[in-house]
């Protein structure tokens, strides 16, 4: 009985790892950068001055407050960022629902702490569009990509959990892996890439699910407070927002000083861990003003909040972070998932673990293949469309979907500064390499394409650094000797992803040359329309 449980639960762990494999790798692959979101950022944007960290609390919110008395007179919210940390470098100037008459009727604009004018550079998505893909899947409504995200991520856990059944011998798994054995090898390099994250593949795919909860769970919020809009609304509100907040009254009354109101909350948590001054209805007499602390130091995804009346600067209410266990309890979830605590040591960490699980995913996905190719060779028959599918697609994402993200950054330094919609361009130039990697994969024989793809990924890679000193300033010869660490960091990383891509290639190449008829990984005969058993030149 338990033997049979165990080859269910396998059939299981092979089906739902298959059929949305391509959809989790990139998702992992895409959400892995968005641990470096902030240094990707500033380099997508090398007008940008280096960050400066140190800065008087009271004397940013001010240089932040003009511009938006200037900017934005009649928004209905102004917010106040003067982190000045690793997640937010400069301090910035949000507002919301102001007239169109006065301009935008919303905006983000970084400042110049020195003279409190905007910090213009070119127009990119970042690395927070990569971030942002792993869950909006870029090209799909919200609400489609949501429900898209949430089905993968269930069978990414039902995949783990089978998983976990599977493998009697999950510790040895850990310490084995026997080079050169054709399904052999990747089975090993499945099971250690598997084991060795384990805990965070289990920990990022359940609060992957907890972020969409509202989205999945949709009944129990109209349960208890009505279904449509509305009711979502007094949920989140309840739920989400300071208490104190009022409507705006109508009455014209000038805000009170910000000082003041930084001093008191600095005297309960210490200089410098004001993070935003969220201000509603700036000009009015009901004007609230909440000041939000830092997030605490652990991964619990909340923080203090004053609320001051903005026209007294009277404080009206204290908010701590842990106010709800329920909420507290997500508030964890979703901070270990986005990882914005974590300093540089643990964030490489994620980052690492990510690696792994995309390579977890990536390996599953070719030994799947590589098993069914050789069946099918042993028992002399052609392989089925099927599988000729899943192998290019197996090449098309593996190694095309690194090159397409690639191709985002040199979009990056040759797309024209001031060319129109440019960082949706950066985005379009991702899918187009990544379909042209695909068309690549569907033309070619696999054991040609693999090779291919891998000196193309080492080539895109590699090469980024000198399209970097081409087209600016901040290069490695400059950025080490400045200690300028995140240019230079980021150069390094790419000369390193390049580097083992090279590796690989050069190694698949050798093991064509070796064997070239043998069905081994990752060789298989002929494009996807045809299908002999020969991969000749």
């Amino acid at each position: 009985m338990k033997e049979h449980f165990r080859q269910s639960m396998a059939w299981l762990h092979t089906w739902t790892g298959l059929v949305l494999g391509w959809v989790l790798y990139f998702m992992f692959l895409t959400g892995t950068a968005g641990y470096f979101d902030t240094e990707i950022d500033r380099w997508m944007q090398p007008e940008l001055p280096v960050a400066s960290h140190a800065a008087d609390t009271a004397r940013a919110a001010g240089v932040v407050l003009a511009y938006l008395e200037d900017a934005a007179p009649t928004a209905k919210r102004w917010i106040v960022n003067v982190a000045l940390d690793r997640n937010d470098p400069y301090p910035r100037a949000f507002w919301q629902g102001a007239q169109e008459a006065d301009g935008p009727p919303s905006g983000n604009v970084r400042l110049d702490l020195a003279t409190g004018a905007p910090v213009h550079a070119r127009d990119t998505g970042g690395g927070q569009l990569l971030y942002r893909m792993h869950w909006r899947l870029h090209y799909l409504p919200e609400l489609a990509a949501e429900w898209a995200v949430g089905v993968a991520t269930m069978f990414m856990l039902v995949a783990l959990v089978t998983g976990i059944v599977v493998h009697k011998k999950i510790f040895a798994d850990f310490f084995t892996f026997r080079p050169a054995k054709g399904p052999r090898s990747w089975l090993d390099a499945h099971n250690a890439a598997s084991v060795i994250s384990l805990p965070f593949q289990l920990m990022i795919t359940y609060s992957g699910l907890i972020f969409m909860m509202f989205t999945y769970l949709p009944l129990v919020v109209a349960a208890h407070y009505g279904p449509g809009p509305d009711g979502r609304k007094a949920f989140f509100d309840e739920v989400f927002e300071p208490p104190a907040l009022a409507a705006p009254a109508g009455v014209a009354a000038p805000l009170a000083p910000l000082g003041p109101m930084i001093a008191e909350a600095e005297a309960r948590w210490g200089a410098g861990k004001v993070r935003v001054l969220d201000i509603r209805h700036p000009g009015d007499a009901n004007a609230r003003v909440i000041v939000g602390g830092h997030i605490s130091g652990g991964p619990l995804r909340a923080a203090d909040r004053l609320v001051f009346d903005g026209a007294s600067g009277a404080l009206l209410a204290e908010q701590p972070a842990l106010h709800s266990t329920a909420k507290s309890a997500r508030d964890l979830f979703l901070g270990l998932h986005e990882g914005l605590f974590a300093g540089p040591a643990v964030r490489a960490l994620y980052a690492l673990s990510g690696l792994l699980g995309a390579a977890m995913i990536a390996t599953g996905l070719v030994l799947w293949a590589v098993k069914r190719r050789q069946r099918a060779e042993k028992a002399g028959s052609a392989p089925h469309f099927g599988l000729r599918l899943v192998e290019r697609l197996n090449i098309g994402t593996v190694v095309g979907l690194p090159v397409a993200i690639a191709a985002y950054f040199w979009a990056n330094r040759l797309l024209p500064v001031g060319m129109a919609e440019r960082a949706a361009w950066e985005a379009h130039v991702l899918f187009i390499a990544w379909a042209l990697t695909l068309a690549h994969a569907g033309l070619r024989p696999t054991g040609r394409a693999w090779v291919e793809q891998a000196w193309l990924a080492a080539v895109a890679f590699g090469l980024l650094p000198l399209v970097n000193a081409l087209t600016t300033g901040r290069h490695l010869a400059q950025s080490l000797p400045a200690g300028d660490w995140v240019f230079a960091g980021f150069d390094l990383a790419m000369l390193g992803f390049g580097a083992a891509f090279a590796l690989t290639a050069l190694g698949l190449a050798r093991r064509r040359a070796a064997a070239p008829d043998t069905p081994a990984l990752p060789a298989a005969p002929q494009p996807l329309g045809q299908a002999s058993s020969g991969d000749r030149p």
